[in-house]
């Protein structure tokens, strides 16, 4: 089902992995619970006795949603495949999971945590271009290792991005994003930690390296922002997605329209959007209840 997953779905290689974990952790309930066959031996009672052992367990909301989801594709695979007769997750459906308010950093924390990047040898190059792009597009972090340097359109000052399920998107690129990726890209940038010899070929294109030359990683990329969180004090509430968090929050606080932003996050849906006027609609009352000579009940 793996291979189906990444061929014909064209999933991404975080989904894969994981899939793969929560499968794997399927099949040694399955059989611990004396279904040696596993999945292909499971009927009604041992998928819901398994989904009542994962609402039991440690694990988050959206960690259990993601492996009933997994469970449920299985067998519905299974089923189409020729492999079982029945599908004993058919009437299975994934618990709700509590909608999350996210949680911007402010407008000045962003302003400082960009001046924290100084110098101008290739790292602090390369950093500033990084959270330059991340809060100036709002693009995930898998998306920003992803870029290669054919993606970039420079004349119309726009990136193409490759999102989730392969889906391609262009967003505009502002100012300070592309003086830092200018100076990035440029001979005391990205060219000053080129390899003598490629380790692989995709590195070549890479946009964004690391010291030895190759891609950056996600677990790299999400170094640099630690690091820099770090310094101006935010570290606790800061992330790559706390970033595209704060993005679209601070759009929708100056006005933009909240389909222009589903269009800039690469949203399938606008209602996956939607959370973020929650966020300004809050903002907007605090600022109202503190500001206005008859927003509250004095003695």
């Amino acid at each position: 089902m793996l291979s189906w997953l990444a061929v014909e779905k064209a999933r991404r290689p975080n989904t894969i992995a994981a899939y793969r974990r929560d499968l794997g952790a399927y099949e040694s309930w399955l059989a611990g619970a004396g279904k040696p066959g596993g999945a292909a031996s499971a009927d009604e009672a041992a998928v819901a006795a398994y989904v009542g052992h994962l609402k039991r367990s440690a694990l988050a909301p959206a960690s259990v949603a993601r492996a009933v989801v997994a469970v449920r594709s299985l067998h519905r695979f299974m089923l189409e495949e020729g492999l079982a007769e029945v599908d004993p997750a058919a009437d299975l459906r994934p618990p709700r999971v509590p909608a999350g308010l996210p949680k911007p950093i402010s407008e000045e924390e962003v302003g400082a945590l960009l001046g924290a990047v100084t110098g101008s040898g290739p790292v602090a190059r390369r950093d500033r271009a990084v959270l330059e792009l991340l809060y100036g597009t709002g693009m995930r972090i898998s998306e920003l290792v992803g870029l290669d340097l054919g993606d970039f359109a420079v004349d119309d000052q726009l990136v193409r991005v490759t999102g989730k399920g392969a889906k391609e998107r262009l967003v505009p690129l502002g100012r300070f994003a592309r003086l830092a990726l200018g100076d990035w890209l440029g001979p005391e940038g990205r060219a000053a930690v080129v390899p003598a010899r490629w380790a692989r070929r995709s590195d070549a294109d890479a946009v964004f390296l690391n010291l030895r030359g190759g891609r950056l990683s996600r677990q790299g990329a999400w170094g640099v922002v630690r690091h820099y969180g770090v310094l101006v004090g935010v570290a606790d509430r800061l992330s790559p997605h706390v970033l595209r968090h704060s993005c679209a929050t601070h759009l929708l606080d100056h006005g933009a329209d909240i389909r222009v932003v589903q269009e800039l996050l690469g949203h399938a849906s606008v209602g996956t959007t939607q959370v973020y006027t929650k966020v300004s609609a809050e903002r907007l009352r605090a600022a109202y209840l503190a500001a206005h000579p008859r927003a509250t009940l004095t003695g």
